[in-house]
């Protein structure tokens, strides 16, 4: 499965970036994870690969799941063969498929992108029935 996490915003603060470095590197044994960063949301569509399933993360309570619920969403999109997924995070008008959210709080983008790697990690974890905390 591969996953292309775009995000618009002026910048990502170090320490989110290191964060998400780390989840890349325990993300790979299950899937493959990129992170592509935007300055402005007209950069987006052009980097957008057509043939990608993509969700949306958005702020509001109508489409918060758990992280068990996400895994199943992962889980039942790979039997379903979509196997490529963009994930954007800081736009209104993209085109999406389906939407997500993490939560109804505003939050800045490097913390929410931070932590829907976390929440990738933690999905697979569930799905391959392996312990979350070590």
């Amino acid at each position: 499965m591969k996953f292309t996490i775009y995000t618009i915003s002026e910048k990502i603060d170090k320490f989110y970036l290191e964060a998400i470095k780390e989840y890349e590197k325990r993300l790979s044994r299950y899937c493959t994870v990129k992170l592509v960063h935007l300055k402005r949301e007209d950069q987006l569509e052009k980097k957008l690969n057509n043939n990608s399933y993509r969700l949306h993360l958005i702020n509001n309570t109508e489409h918060s799941i758990s992280s068990e619920e996400l895994a199943s969403k992962i889980n039942g999109l790979g039997v379903s063969g979509i196997s490529d997924i963009s994930i954007i995070i800081g736009s209104v008008t993209a085109p999406c498929d389906s939407t997500l959210t993490l939560s109804p709080m505003d939050m800045d983008s490097g913390l929410k992108t931070t932590i829907l790697f976390e929440q990738l990690y933690r999905a697979f974890r569930i799905i391959n029935n392996h312990p979350y905390h070590k």
